[in-house]
């Protein structure tokens, strides 16, 4: 059952039960806008205890706001009773809530553009807020006063932000101005739902625009201060005509597809260390401390280890390709091996493209590439980690070297079984000192 069958389904059952139901939010702002909605949400007269016992299949996800989610032809809903909210001292979630009806409940909501309702039996839009409108206007307007909508719920500053940049919508003046004047209390919102919706805008092809939108509210400094910093740290016309760090990030941005997250934010985070690092202009070593600040940013976002890791390897290694031509050919091949190496390759094409667009490094290395993979190495190291536990070693800077070493030999040829593998690492351990 496809999913907008399936959301009509409950709606229908409802109704039929006598309580009023409907489309609500997103879902009919898409609808308008003839693109196929990625979910639907309903909202409806019916309490939360009738909803439990009209549907088999449900789950409490939010019963004091009035939530359930149900689950119906192998999809999930949100279906939501009717409500007010009260005072929301935490800036998150009201205090109370209190069940009403279409109405009071379209009141509440965010933007003009979110407070529409649809009903599916009947084929009307319900549109208390002038929401119509403000789509055909191409408008981001908050419903009611903004600044109370935004006392409310202060991640709605960044959603503002991410509407508006993704639909090519304009700020409505008075939103605007509470947005701008509201924007240092983003500070008081969990890092994890900032994160998140950061990963929302980022991943958005309009992800550039976004960060473009962010700065001019006041609301980047505030939550990548770093990227801020990247404004008016000016770079060699010669290699950089494109303007100052943060223009050639945004381009960067603007270059990169529909990729993972962590590769997006590799992508904003690859110049991070230059600000750090101006000298005349020059940024020796950028990239190093670039991958420190990478590192303290994805823990300050709570980010996965998974995340944190991939994202500060490219940020460390984004300017490896400059060096290649020089390599010894067993660093190349090393360099090839890596498990990050295509996102490697394409944040050093996308670092290229936005710049002076000199992809001599990088056809060079593409080409070696092509080559390696037509013999490639043992996709499986002969040795591993657990070896090297397995005779008393400790992880740590010793530990990866000898790792490196033993890589290194497999990739030249020189070995070319477990065996011998093992044999090396008793020598490698002998050299070092490192006997039982």
């Amino acid at each position: 059952m496809n999913l907008r069958h399936a959301a009509e389904r409950i709606v229908r059952k409802l109704q039929d039960a006598g309580h009023t139901a409907l489309f609500a939010g997103g879902c009919v702002r898409d609808m308008l806008m003839n693109v196929e909605p990625a979910d639907y949400d309903i909202a409806t007269a019916a309490a939360p205890e009738v909803i439990r016992e009209l549907f088999p299949r449900t789950v409490p996800v939010g019963e004091h706001f009035g939530v359930i989610l149900v689950l119906e032809g192998g999809h999930r809903f949100e279906v939501a009773t009717f409500r007010t909210d009260g005072p929301y001292s935490d800036g998150r979630h009201p205090d109370t809530v209190s069940f009403t009806d279409v109405e009071g409940d379209v009141r509440r909501r965010d933007f003009t553009i979110n407070g529409m309702m649809y009903d599916p039996t009947r084929d009307e839009v319900i549109d208390l807020v002038g929401g119509r409108e403000d789509l055909a206007a191409a408008v981001v307007r908050a419903i009611g006063e903004p600044h109370k909508r935004f006392q409310e719920d202060k991640l709605r500053l960044m959603r503002a932000v991410r509407f508006a940049a993704r639909l090519g919508f304009t700020i409505e003046p008075e939103t605007r101005r509470a947005l701008v004047e509201l924007a240092r209390e983003i500070t008081s919102v969990s890092a994890e739902r900032v994160a998140a919706e950061l990963r929302i805008m980022l991943t958005d092809a309009s992800r550039a625009d976004a960060v473009r939108r962010l700065d001019a509210v006041g609301l980047l400094e505030h939550v990548l201060p770093e990227i801020a910093a990247m404004k008016g740290v000016e770079q060699s016309g010669e290699w950089h005509p494109e303007g100052d760090v943060f223009e050639h990030t945004l381009r960067c941005l603007e270059q990169t597809g529909d990729v993972a997250w962590e590769f997006v934010l590799a992508v904003l985070l690859h110049d991070v260390g230059k600000p750090v690092t101006a000298e005349g202009g020059a940024f020796h070593a950028h990239e190093h401390e670039g991958a420190a600040l990478a590192s303290h940013i994805c823990r300050r976002l709570r980010e996965s280890n998974r995340v944190r890791e991939k994202v500060v390897w490219l940020v460390k290694h984004h300017m490896r390709f400059r060096d290649a031509k020089k390599m010894k050919q067993i660093t190349l091949r090393r360099l090839l091996s890596e498990p990050w190496f295509e996102e490697l390759a394409e944040l050093h094409r996308i670092d290229a493209e936005a710049s002076a667009g000199d992809f001599a490094d990088y056809d060079f290395v593409m080409a070696e590439y092509r080559k390696f993979r037509e013999e490639p190495p043992p996709v499986e190291p002969l040795v591993n980690g657990r070896d090297l536990i397995d005779r008393g070693l400790e992880p740590g800077p010793v530990f990866s070297e000898i790792l490196d070493e033993l890589r290194d030999a497999q990739l030249e040829g020189t070995l070319t079984n477990r065996d011998d593998a093992l044999a090396f690492l008793e020598d490698v351990l002998r050299r070092r000192g490192i006997t039982e």
